[in-house]
């Protein structure tokens, strides 16, 4: 009798194990399977989200929710204020591109020849900084419409500035102008001497210093620089060596150039004090706005 008893306990034993383990398997299946379900969700919806970035700076920018624009500190297109926040007639413009396409705006200080390699890289959005539409940056970028007019123009201290008012009498100067900008191109062109600098306004810096004879800038930051009662008083612009036109500069193939034309038109045709006629007005540009 007992070796029946001890015969059945040991059978109820396994039995007992035997069910322990099957719920374990399940359970450990389960969670395995719960996990690899999630995961796969997961992903589903990374290359999802990719998959309409892919292509598409428009979802690209708004999936990462900003706006990245590239600059340089040029007034009166982008500088800044008191409170060291970014503001000029193109800051302002970006950021009122940033909200209609539902992102934060977000400024980057680049370095001007760069300017390609960094857009492609995607290190930036778009390029907005007074920029010429010069031949190199259409074969390079897509572009928007123009939206201001400029010049190329050369800045002189005020006491030698009766010499220089011809393209003739520029021959001996030697310049400081911008890398890779038009200025540079109108320097060129002249067969000057030229010194390539950061930006337009230490260009101007070098000329108060004595440490260049000239600069060439756009004729928009010198109205707002150059002269009485701005930052160099001591000089004065001269010649007027070109006559161009500035455009905002977006990847190859980006959907963004559409939306920013049309963003243009609509703010042209607004008649609020946030219009593209209102935001020159602020900043002194109103003669130079292209309509659109």
């Amino acid at each position: 009798m007992k070796k029946v008893l001890a015969l059945l306990l040991a059978m109820a034993m396994v039995i007992s194990l035997a069910a322990c383990g099957n719920e374990t398997k399940t359970s450990v299946s389960d969670e395995s399977g719960a996990s690899k379900t999630e995961s796969a969700d997961s992903a589903s919806k990374t290359e999802s989200a990719d998959s309409a970035a892919e292509g598409s700076d428009l979802a690209y920018v708004q999936d990462k929710g900003t706006l990245v624009v590239g600059i340089t500190d040029f007034e009166p297109m982008d500088y800044k204020g008191e409170n060291d926040q970014w503001i000029g007639f193109d800051a302002d413009m970006a950021t009122a591109f940033a909200k209609s396409l539902g992102v934060d705006v977000e400024f980057v200080e680049i370095v001007w020849d760069d300017k390609i390699m960094e857009l492609n890289g995607k290190t930036i959005d778009c390029v907005w900084n007074g920029m010429t539409l010069t031949d190199e940056v259409t074969s390079a970028m897509d572009c928007s419409n123009a939206y201001l007019k400029n010049a190329q123009i050369v800045v002189v201290p005020s006491d030698v500035a009766d010499q220089y008012q011809t393209k003739e009498s520029l021959s001996q100067l030697n310049f400081a102008v911008e890398t890779g900008s038009a200025g540079e191109a109108a320097a060129k062109d002249l067969s000057a001497e030229y010194t390539p600098v950061e930006n337009q306004a230490t260009a101007l810096m070098e000329v108060a210093a004595g440490t260049s004879d000239a600069a060439i800038i756009d004729s928009l930051m010198s109205a707002a620089m150059v002269g009485e009662g701005t930052s160099y008083d001591s000089l004065v612009s001269t010649v007027e060596l070109t006559s161009e036109e500035y455009g905002v500069g977006f990847r190859k193939g980006s959907d963004l150039v559409e939306k920013l034309n049309q963003f243009f038109a609509d703010s042209y045709a607004d008649s609020s004090d946030s219009s593209i006629k209102a935001i020159a007005e602020k900043y002194g540009v109103q003669a130079a706005l292209i309509q659109q």
